[in-house]
């Protein structure tokens, strides 16, 4: 019976799990179509309505199965000779859920007069389909049923109905009756109408209609101590956020015994880009910068750990760089818009100096331009909430540095990468340099353990520069054995190909051992490894994954090149139009058209035999670790360079053998035929020109570890 139960609850029900599992087959007969039958007050219809009773009995019968094997022994029992779905339903929930009856004595709104049980559900039906003329005659009738908690199980007030289903109209209907302290009125589950149409809507008119009868609203509590301003954002509604933030009460807000939820407002607004009201709240209480949230972090941390982005492409950064924003500007708007309750809107608007052709691309958003400045100006944003953040934790000591989360956010910040934070806070307090993880690690040591380029090339801007690189952690590692460590990071998983990613590692080994004193490259630790040795296990498997990469490679291109070796040999003494019988001369001698056939076969020729050299002297390397750095990658890229060449050169001297046989009067038949003859070469480009592009920046561009600070 459990096995056939599986997909309806977890665990069939017994004396301790009654609110999960009526959770489970409440859930189950809804998507079923089956709850209504359980939920219903009217009686059921009588036999002689017999299509009416059949279709009753069907559903009837098939939520009472559903429950009856929900059951375990002890509980079927219970409901064994019971022919009504609702009879078995009320009756489990009165022998099984102990908070019951406690729930439904301890509210006398919840109570309904017997006699207006039917018109009660279809009240309920009425707000449910957004009926407003059959609510507005009902609450009419019935005043106080704006007031009544008219479901049984969740509690809630028609309000809480009508707001969770977004019928707006319906909503300004029932607060126009009701007072302010109405809709402070709680279900079940603690929340008030406002917190369920945050849930299960994210409607802003709605929000809004309540919030003008009560203030209170955005920042009072639910049972689990969450705010709805702070719900919103956690609901990623930022426009209702925006919103309920700027008609708050700010002085409810910042608080003493609310700090924490104001720390949690900023982390949210944090996580959904919403800049703007964390950086606002910021300014009214810097105090928050390292307070702890409900979920005790501090906005520093979540600022440290929240998502960047992906990496934009190069027309991307070029569009990025030319936005010109007067960041001032934007930060005073922000700053009025909310102080002075000014509804937030999501979208951008231009800032600052735009010259004239961003704006028309961000009227017709040419090339995502409206993605991309929104991605300007919430990166101003950030800045200026790093900033002030950073100001905050200058003012703090050592002991309440040691108590906040700030050494993690760094350390974590470090392993992700984020550059910006890094250095604003190593800035800000410079004495972080030499602050240490679990492991005694420094700063610089992750960015080294995690790849990270940039942060460490922040080591050659700060004064302990000597004594970050004689550090040694817990495991007696120095620096250079971080480089040797081989975690894969997520950066390594862009490099194509594991002959090029042990190349990058062997770049990083060579970049960390020019920085760190000479004692450390024969320095061993807890398992008596120098750094060199630690590299070589550490890497042996990339080693020598990069070694069938680069075999595979040289092998697919050695055949292709040889075919081309093979054909502009044989083409050379096989030439358009033959030899004269006379002279022995090619008959196309004199045609300019000829020189260039000689000149592209020439050129295909001696480039596809110096590509399948390249790769014969890639087949038999010794595949030494240094061999990754640059010989193996120099000779992958000649290689492919010429076999470019030669694809290139062996087409031209196909058209031009065309173009010589077919004469002016087939002209139209030549160009169709040169025009098809570019696909393959169009093709190549496309697959392997990239990878030769990424070879040639690998190896020869400036170092990736920039000097300066």
């Amino acid at each position: 019976m459990g096995r056939q139960l599986g997909f309806i609850v977890r665990e069939l029900l017994d004396k301790k799990n009654y609110l999960d599992w009526s959770v489970g087959v409440k859930t189950y007969l809804m998507g079923e179509d089956l709850w209504d039958i359980v939920e219903s007050m009217d009686e059921p219809p009588k036999p002689k309505d017999r299509h009416a009773f059949k279709y009753w009995r069907s559903k009837n019968a098939s939520a009472l199965h559903a429950i009856q094997i929900s059951c375990n022994t002890d509980a079927f029992s219970k409901i064994r000779d019971m022919t009504s779905a609702k009879k078995a339903w009320d009756t489990l929930e009165k022998e099984f859920n102990s908070e019951s009856e406690s729930e439904s004595e301890d509210d006398d709104e919840v109570k309904i007069p017997n006699d207006q049980y039917q018109q009660y559900e279809r009240f309920h039906k009425a707000l449910q389909d957004g009926d407003r003329n059959a609510t507005k005659e009902f609450i009419t009738q019935y005043p106080d049923a704006v007031r009544k908690k008219i479901t049984t199980r969740t509690r809630m007030t028609a309000l809480h109905v009508a707001a969770t289903a977004g019928h707006t109209e319906i909503v300004e209907t029932l607060v126009e009756k009701m007072s302010p302290e109405d809709l402070e009125m709680e279900d079940s589950s603690g929340n008030i109408a406002l917190t369920a149409a945050i849930i299960y809507n994210a409607d802003f008119k709605i929000a809004e209609c309540m919030v003008k009868k009560n203030k209170k609203l955005p920042t009072m509590l639910d049972q689990e101590g969450t705010m709805p301003v702070v719900l919103a954002f956690q609901y990623c509604h930022t426009e209702m956020g925006r919103y309920l933030y700027s008609v708050a009460s700010m002085e409810d807000l910042i608080l003493p015994d609310n700090l924490k939820h104001a720390a949690e407002l900023i982390d949210q607004a944090i996580i959904t880009k919403c800049h703007d009201v964390a950086l606002h709240l910021l300014q009214l209480c810097p105090l928050l910068a390292t307070t702890f949230d409900l979920s005790e972090n501090t906005p520093v941390y979540t600022l440290a750990v929240c998502p960047r982005g992906r990496p934009l492409k190069f027309w991307q950064k070029w569009i990025y760089e030319s936005i010109v924003i007067d960041g001032d500007r934007v930060i005073k708007e922000i700053y009025t818009k909310l102080s002075t309750n000014t509804k937030m809107n999501s979208d951008t608007e231009l800032h600052g100096e735009v010259w004239s052709l961003q704006s028309v691309a961000m009227h017709f958003d040419i090339l995502g331009f409206k993605k991309i400045y929104k991605m300007k100006l919430v990166h101003i944003q950030y800045s200026a909430l790093l900033r002030q953040m950073c100001e905050e934790t200058k003012k703090l000591n050592k002991t309440q540095i040691s108590r906040s989360d700030i050494i993690d956010a760094l350390f974590d910040a470090a392993e992700e990468g984020h550059f910006e934070f890094v250095e604003s806070i190593l800035k800000s307090n410079p004495d972080l340099a030499e602050s240490y993880d679990e492991s005694s690690r420094n700063v610089f040591m992750v960015a080294v353990q995690y790849r990270q380029a940039k942060i460490f090339s922040l080591i050659h801007g700060v004064g302990s520069k000597l004594s970050a690189t004689n550090h040694v952690d817990d495991d007696r590692n120095n620096m250079l054995h971080m480089a040797g460590l081989f975690l894969p990071p997520p950066q390594l998983d862009r490099i194509s190909g594991a002959a090029l990613q042990m190349q990058s590692e062997l770049q990083w080994f060579k970049e960390v051992e020019s920085v760190v004193p000479p004692w450390t490259h024969g320095h061993t630790n807890n398992e008596a490894l120098t750094p060199r040795q630690l590299f070589t296990r550490e890497h042996k498997q990339l080693l020598s994954a990069g070694e069938k990469w680069m075999k595979e490679t040289a092998t697919s291109c050695t055949v292709v090149g040889a075919l081309i070796v093979t054909i502009m040999f044989a083409a050379t003494f096989t030439l358009p139009g033959g030899n004269d019988e006379k002279t022995g001369y090619p008959k196309f001698l004199d045609d300019k058209t000829f020189i260039l056939f000689i000149i592209s076969d020439a050129i295909s020729l001696f480039s596809s035999t110096t590509s399948v050299l390249m790769f014969l002297g890639i087949l038999t390397s010794t595949y030494a670790q240094d061999d990754f750095l640059k010989s193996l990658p120099r000779k992958l890229m000649i290689g492919l360079g010429t076999l470019f060449l030669s694809i290139a050169a062996m087409m031209i001297s196909f058209c031009a053998a065309v173009s010589m046989m077919l004469g002016d009067n087939n002209s139209w038949v030549a160009f169709l035929i040169i025009s098809l003859s570019s696909i393959p070469v169009t093709l190549f480009v496309l697959m392997q020109f990239p990878l030769l592009i990424e070879i040639y920046l690998s190896t020869y561009r400036p170092s990736i570890f920039g000097r300066k600070p």
